[in-house]
C-alpha cells in the first residue's frame, strides 16, 4: 500500500511564505512525476506546479516567479516552496505522484490526503 502524507499548510498573512512537504511511502518500485494541486469549493482541481525524476519542472501561470517546487528522490519527497502569497491561493492542497509498486505493475497516481493553506490578514 502507498501512502503521501503532506505537511506544512496553515494561516498566512498576504505577502507571506510557507512551505509544503509531501512524503510517499509504502510499497513504492518508481516514482514518475510529482506534483501539487489545489481546490477550492466549488472548483475543479487545478495543477499547481509538478516535477519528474529527472528534474523538468511545470508551472501554472498564476504561481510562476512566486513558487518553487522541489523534489528529494532519496526521500521520496516533494516541496512546494510558497512565497509572496495571495489571499487567491486559499484552497486545499493536495501532492499526487505517479508511480509503480512493481517491475511490472503500472505506473499509477496516488494522492495525499490535503492540506489547508488559508492567505488572509
Amino acid at each position: 500500500q502507498v501512502q503521501l502524507v503532506e505537511s506544512g499548510g496553515g494561516l498566512v498573512q498576504p505577502g507571506g511564505s510557507l512551505r509544503l512537504s509531501c512524503a510517499a511511502s509504502g510499497r513504492i518500485f518508481s516514482i514518475n512525476a510529482m506534483g501539487w494541486y489545489r481546490q477550492t469549493p466549488g472548483k475543479q482541481r487545478e495543477l499547481v506546479a509538478m516535477t519528474t525524476t529527472g528534474g523538468l519542472t511545470n508551472y501554472a501561470n498564476n504561481v510562476k516567479g512566486r513558487f518553487t517546487i522541489s523534489r528529494d528522490n532519496a526521500r521520496n519527497t516533494v516541496y512546494l516552496q510558497m512565497n509572496s502569497l495571495k489571499p487567491e491561493d486559499t484552497a486545499v492542497y493536495y501532492c499526487d505522484a505517479d508511480l509503480s509498486t512493481s517491475s511490472v505493475s503500472p505506473v499509477l497516481r496516488y494522492w495525499g490526503q490535503g492540506t489547508q493553506v488559508t492567505v488572509s490578514s
